[in-house]
């Protein structure tokens, strides 16, 4: 049996969407209250390398002004753009209730 190879497919820069998610509020719903970390960002260590952004799975960290900045209305608190920061510029904290 011969294995499936798949049709290569080229695109333009054009193609690539320009952010990770569609704009909060249309796909997700604010976060409820159940999340028991959260990130928190030192900008003062954080150079806007966009590591964090990529790696976000919902798509709420956005580069502003060259630093990263997160909407905490949608952040789920899973720790992984404090995970994959290799400068430390983003650390987690306890929710405050």
């Amino acid at each position: 049996m011969k294995p499936f190879l798949r049709e290569k497919k080229t695109f333009s820069a054009a193609e690539i969407p320009e952010a990770t998610a569609f704009e909060a509020g249309y796909l997700v719903s604010v976060n409820s209250g159940w999340r028991s970390i959260r990130p928190v960002i030192d900008t003062g260590r954080c150079i806007g390398c966009e590591q964090c952004y990529l790696y976000c799975p919902d798509g709420v960290i956005a580069i502003q002004n060259g630093k990263a900045v997160i909407d905490y209305d949608f952040c789920k608190g899973c720790g992984i753009c404090a995970k994959i920061c290799k400068l430390g510029a983003i650390g987690t904290e306890a929710e405050h209730k």
